[in-house]
């Protein structure tokens, strides 16, 4: 029998027993899937009862769906803003909100990766939104002139969301790896430094001499 996983600490005054209850089912998603989290382990995980469960979400496909629809405008609400213009690093600035979102919103990029190897629906949505974000900002980056004018932008947009769905996916095998795990400040700025050169100097023109 699947227990509660416990879930981040939350501001209790800030949130409301609906917020409460989203959270621990969240972070409950993350580890186990949703098809093996009851709405009992989320009661159990939130401190609340299930009555109190059924009351904000009457059932667990209702639950799910309030979850995704968190997730989903937590990352696209993140990712979307606009890129800085040259001579600021577009692919530093990236690489920071996606190490931001890993670092603060450990269970949102826990959920992200099962949904996205589960074949769940929510999988293909989030893979379609990101990929039309990142398209966008490829696609202005080569407007600009920063790109080189052979990348397939396409693939640069496809091996961006690999890098970061992939480490998060394979953490376990990853950390076998690191002295410190993943998602520690220090192993996080490592992760950012190599995949910001990799997407740098593999995609971008070489900036023209002042």
């Amino acid at each position: 029998m699947t227990t509660a996983s416990e879930p981040s600490p939350v501001d209790e005054a800030t949130v409301t027993s609906a917020d409460r209850i989203r959270h621990a089912a969240l972070a409950n998603f993350a580890k186990y899937g949703t098809a093996a989290t009851s709405l009992r382990a989320v009661a159990a995980s939130a401190g609340v009862s299930l009555g109190m469960v059924q009351h904000h979400y009457a059932t667990k496909s209702s639950l799910i769906k309030a979850v995704d629809d968190y997730v989903l405008a937590l990352l696209i609400g993140q990712l979307s803003a606009p890129i800085p213009d040259p001579p600021a690093d577009s692919i530093t600035d990236i690489g920071s909100r996606v190490s931001g979102i890993i670092a603060e919103h450990p269970d949102v990029a826990a959920y992200v990766s099962r949904a996205m190897v589960d074949g769940s629906p929510l999988g293909a949505t989030l893979f379609d939104a990101l990929m039309e974000v990142g398209m966008a900002r490829w696609e202005l980056r080569a407007e600009r002139g920063e790109t080189r004018p052979d990348v397939d932008l396409t693939w640069a947009t496809i091996n961006a969301l690999v890098l970061a769905v992939g480490a998060i996916s394979l953490r376990a095998h990853v950390d076998r790896h690191l002295p410190e795990p993943f998602t520690s400040p220090e192993q996080l700025q490592r992760w950012q430094n190599a995949t910001d050169t990799l997407l740098r100097e593999g995609l971008l023109g070489k900036p023209a001499d002042g």
